[in-house]
């Protein structure tokens, strides 16, 4: 039997094995790493007593890659959100709360509704969006809705750096505006928000493994690719250092890494540039807070965090396109995001408690229109060697839907190339 061998065991390397192994295809994963995971990962944190993960993410119920994975992998019960769909916020700077509320249906009649509405904002206000959907490839977010329109600060700004990891200044709409097609131009019910219940790690990784396991899949780990030997229009060698492994006629190759790795092995690959940092910072309360109406997370407004997230005993923040923070001390961003922290959850500002500061500074790579024409597709000329990774060209931003979709992708390349040579 032909091997797939999928190089790379973060959620797109992950989504791809586990795909193509329920298909009864055979299979092999490398990963660089002693763990899976990449950049949506759990682990244990002596500092706070407790099992972090390394960022916070937000899903939508509209992500619907991530939820069929979710259901192959067999994960229990993963996720968790309000009942409706709901975003609250609180503007640190006016002390002012609000909750944005979407109806389930087609029809949004919520923005009718002043209580569901951004506080001082007009239903019109949200045409806006139109703007957005209509946008053509080579614009920026800020070129569709201005600064000063009344929606900017309060929703398309947190939105944008949430989604995009970039200020709508540079940050490209054509994968904003995919976004509100699958979700707010769906409904509201694709709009409910969903985060891991107990952490990215048991929702997306530790299952994933436990399937590819029962598969017969074997997950080699602390194996970095160094090069692949290309010859004939195709990969023949897998080369990791003092080890290689040689490829069969058939074999295939899926390169789910990151997109300076996949250049460094592909050559006269174009790939779009990384650098788009996030800072997390994790904290462990002395008992358990709430935020409004029980949310496991809020955005915030007029400080320097941006999100803020509840599991237990740890309050997470999330701050995207933080290139202004990630090159500070950690202990001055502790310091500085407890501040947020305190406020929002109406806790004493001293003494600062324990805390750990999680810096990723290639988080995303940089959502620019620019850099967007220069996001590969899942084929190469390689014949058999297929690309995965949320940096590829699926349309939506580099988010945990992107790479599972990519690595859909991938897989569903490998089977139907496996598919036409059998006919």
């Amino acid at each position: 039997m032909t091997t797939a061998h999928v190089i790379g065991a973060g959620l797109a390397g992950l989504a791809c094995a586990v795909r193509l192994a329920a298909a009864g295809r055979s299979v092999r994963v490398y990963e660089a790493a002693p763990r899976a995971g990449g950049r949506c990962r759990s682990f244990e944190e002596p500092v706070l007593d407790a099992t972090i993960d390394n960022g916070n993410h937000l899903l939508m119920a509209a992500n619907r890659a991530a939820l069929s994975y979710l259901d192959e992998i067999g994960a229990d019960d993963p996720l968790t959100g309000p009942a409706e769909p709901a975003f609250p916020f609180i503007d640190l700077a006016s002390g002012a709360r609000w909750t944005l509320r979407p109806n389930r249906g087609r029809a949004p009649w919520w923005v009718l509704v002043p209580s569901r509405r951004v506080p001082h904002t007009q239903p019109r206000d949200y045409l806006s969006g139109l703007t957005l959907l209509t946008a053509p490839a080579g614009a920026t977010v800020a070129e569709r809705v201005r600064p000063t329109h009344p929606l900017y600060r309060p929703f398309w700004e947190p939105l944008t750096v949430a989604v995009m990891n970039a200020d709508p200044a540079t940050a490209a709409a054509a994968p904003l505006a995919a976004v509100l097609r699958e979700t707010f131009g769906r409904g509201g019910e694709k709009c409910r928000p969903l985060v891991a219940r107990v952490g990215l790690g048991p929702a997306f990784v530790d299952p994933a493994l436990e399937t590819l396991a029962k598969a017969g899949v074997a997950v080699g780990f602390g194996r970095r690719l160094r090069a692949l030997d290309l010859a004939d229009g195709r990969a023949a060698t897998l080369r990791f250092g003092q080890d290689e492994v040689g490829l069969a006629p058939d074999d295939e190759v899926v390169l789910a890494v990151t997109p300076s790795v996949a250049a460094s092995l592909l050559p006269d690959l174009e790939v779009p540039a990384e650098g788009a940092p996030i800072v997390n910072a994790h904290y462990r309360l002395p008992t358990p807070a709430r935020l409004p109406g029980d949310a496991p997370f809020v955005g915030l407004l007029g400080g320097a965090a941006q999100w803020l997230f509840l599991r237990g005993h740890i309050a997470s923040v999330t701050v995207s396109g933080a290139d202004a923070l990630v090159d500070r001390p950690a202990e001055e961003l502790s310091a500085l995001l407890w501040r947020d922290v305190a406020r929002a959850l109406e806790l004493p500002a001293e003494p600062l408690p324990r805390g750990r500061i999680v810096k990723e500074k290639r988080a995303t790579f940089v959502q620019t229109p620019a850099n967007l024409a220069r996001r590969p597709p899942t084929l190469t000329r390689w014949r058999n060697v297929r690309l995965a990774g949320d940096w590829t060209d699926t349309g939506l931003p580099a988010t945990i839907e992107s790479a599972i979709r990519s690595g859909h992708a991938a897989a569903e390349s490998v089977l139907a190339g496996s598919r036409r040579a059998a006919a």
